[in-house]
């Protein structure tokens, strides 16, 4: 998933930036409305927290920017006050959520994620292909029933493979997906990153190179033994 962070407290940016990275997002973080205005209509964003009140553009007319270009990021706004007119004035101006200051970073994590699910076509809470099964809210991955632990990057490639059911996702769309604005596009990062992706979840390879295209993995896949008997007929309910 991939994330804006604006807000002007640098503490606060931070903070909700490193604790939403620690939750495998990919973050980006602007300090002032202009420049966060800037990025959430230039990058493809699931989600932005965005601050009612920043120097330079503000929360509001950044919220309602984005609501009239008809640009299909969530928003989640942030603001020091939590009445009742407040909320209703800032998901009038189309925001999908309100969050008022101080907030637990458990509670933004949720509903980041829950706007995140809203942002593109709706994913199942658990994504398979074959007897590989990834639980995005667990965060866990299982292949043929046992844990197979892998870092953020690792774990991002592939939720975005899975949840692109079986269309071909390039390296250039994995960086923006899974990494942040300083990611090099011409580094070996997402190479280097499949190998060791496909080194853990082990044989039969599950992970397919499209070559000049990308990678993919077929959501209808059916590994070699999964609902054939030992004898070679096929089971019967």
């Amino acid at each position: 998933m991939r994330v804006l962070v604006v807000e002007d407290e640098t503490q606060l940016a931070d903070a909700v930036v490193r604790g939403l990275r620690r939750e495998g997002m990919a973050v980006d973080v602007a300090y002032d409305g202009d420049d966060g205005f800037s990025k959430a209509t230039t990058t493809r964003y699931d989600v932005v927290v965005l601050d009612r009140d920043l120097p330079g553009k503000s929360g509001d007319e950044i919220c309602r920017s984005l609501t009239d270009e008809g640009v299909l990021t969530r928003v989640i706004m942030l603001t020091a006050s939590g009445s009742i007119e407040d909320k209703v004035e800032g998901l009038a101006l189309g925001a999908d959520d309100y969050l008022a200051k101080p907030f637990a970073f458990a509670e933004l994590v949720a509903r980041v994620r829950a706007l995140g699910r809203r942002a593109t076509p709706a994913a199942p809470p658990v994504l398979q292909a074959g007897d590989l099964v990834l639980d995005p809210a667990k965060r866990t991955v299982l292949r043929s029933g046992r844990n197979v632990d892998l870092t953020r990057k690792e774990f991002g490639v592939l939720e975005t493979l899975l949840s692109a059911a079986g269309v071909v996702v390039s390296s250039e769309e994995l960086l923006d997906r899974v990494w942040d604005e300083h990611a090099d596009p011409f580094t070996t990062t997402v190479r280097v990153t499949m190998m060791t992706l496909r080194r853990k979840l082990g044989e039969p390879a599950i992970i397919e190179t499209v070559v000049g295209s990308g990678y993919r993995i077929d959501p209808t896949l059916v590994v070699e033994g999964e609902g054939d008997n030992s004898d070679g007929s096929t089971s019967e309910s």
